[in-house]
């Protein structure tokens, strides 16, 4: 049996705070993964394995951004223009002082030289060519301006991107080390689950998540509420599995096994943040298993909250939160302070809105009585929005401590942003 204490707030962590340990718990558990090698276009959403440092200067030499003359900006007009043109494909010549050579956009810059006059800035005259005054460096793609050799781009642990291809592929490597992809075993929990009654709605979101993450995710079922079940289920899926992901069973009731199997087969690192929905987070080691354990709220709102906002960083080593700007709609009230509240909205084009002042996106409480889901009025509900499920049709959500009043400045966290 529960006693009064266990429903006490005195042993809730802030969700940042938690989001930060599961970071740092990545920190200290990605260099016991193995490692692959990889080729570039297969690198979006791996972790590094090893830095990268630049094994050459980008550019290898220097090159003319614009088509003209090309020499030494220290020197005095009139020069030399001597009898050659350098395109991309050649060998610059050499040039002697007071001399300059014809150059077209993206050809190599002869050593001696260091800027590029344009060509209808430029009077050739008998073969002397004159023009306005440049510093060194003008249209001119410096070598090693881009990437000097030696230099640290890529941290180890660092998560890769589409876009990191192009300059791993400038560097001239091919393939990149990195850590295998983390085995996921999504288990759900609880009798009306594991019977049929209930439908599981969190493991497929789950599943989604963790693979838009860049990771595997297996679906291992469910198992009903029974301790000795609940505990067998999760250290075998743990000997299976880099990570369990459990959903249901953790908050404190009589039938909340899953957090106390947690405790029986390693260390919960913490127990409930500080958010609303999904304040009944977990998150343990199990050193015996070579795993790691989180147990997510079991209503598919909130699961998915807490989930993206403090299992996440787990999975990608990120917990910064892009934002677009947006003013809100309507009154949002908080009944019990000192948690945060994430509350979903809808975005719509201000200026298409005459409710509300400014030209900024308007934000619209998704669950609000005037929005397309009737859940509450005056205050915020947590607990019935994070089972209904038309919520999940909003673009994002306001992060906040307090009440927000309608036409005040906000920050939205778009879904797309914490999704990938």
């Amino acid at each position: 049996m529960t006693n009064d204490s266990d429903h006490s707030h005195d042993d809730l962590i802030a969700w940042d705070e938690g989001a930060e340990r599961v970071r740092a718990l990545r920190e200290r558990w990605l260099p016991t993964l193995d490692a692959e090698t990889v080729p570039l276009d297969r690198i979006a959403g791996r972790t590094l394995a090893e830095p990268i440092d630049s094994p050459v200067d980008v550019p290898a030499q220097s090159h003319a951004t614009m088509d003209g003359f090309a020499f030494d900006a220290t020197a005095e007009y009139p020069l030399e223009v001597v009898d050659a043109d350098v395109f991309p494909e050649d060998e610059p010549p050499e040039l002697g002082e007071g001399q300059a050579v014809r150059i077209a956009t993206g050809a190599p810059v002869p050593p001696a030289a260091n800027a590029v006059l344009k060509r209808e800035e430029a009077t050739v005259e008998d073969g002397r060519l004159t023009g306005s005054d440049l510093e060194p460096g003008t249209y001119v793609y410096e070598r090693g301006s881009n990437v000097a050799e030696g230099e640290r781009l890529f941290e180890v642990g660092e998560r890769l991107s589409p876009k990191d291809a192009i300059l791993l592929g400038d560097l001239g490597i091919e393939s990149v080390g990195v850590r295998t992809r983390l085995s996921v075993g999504l288990l759900a929990t609880g009798t009306e689950i594991h019977e049929g009654r209930h439908t599981d709605l969190d493991s497929p979101m789950l599943a989604g998540l963790v693979r838009s993450w860049g990771h595997d995710a297996a679906y291992e079922g469910t198992v009903p509420d029974d301790y000795d079940r609940v505990e067998s289920r999760i250290a075998d899926l743990a000997d299976e599995h880099d990570v369990v992901v459990t959903t249901g069973g953790t908050s404190v009731g009589d039938k909340d096994y899953v957090v106390r199997a947690l405790d029986s087969l390693g260390e919960v690192l913490f127990h409930r943040v500080r958010l609303r929905p999904g304040k009944p987070i977990a998150v343990a080691e199990l050193p015996e298993h070579d795993a790691v354990a989180l147990a997510i709220p079991g209503k598919p709102v909130g699961a998915h909250a807490v989930t993206t906002l403090v299992a996440r960083p787990l999975f990608t080593g990120e917990t910064s939160l892009p934002t677009v700007p947006a003013r809100m709609a309507r009154d949002v009230g908080i009944a019990t302070p000192g948690f945060a509240y994430a509350i979903p909205v809808t975005l719509e084009d201000g200026e298409t809105d005459g409710d509300v002042d400014g030209d900024d996106a308007v934000a619209m409480p998704l669950g609000h009585a005037d929005s397309a889901l009737s859940v509450y009025e005056a205050d915020f509900d947590p607990s019935v929005l994070s089972s209904s499920t038309r919520a999940t049709r909003a673009d994002g959500f306001v992060l906040t401590g307090e009440g927000v009043e309608r036409d005040q400045a906000v920050d939205v966290v778009p879904y797309s942003a914490v999704e990938r």
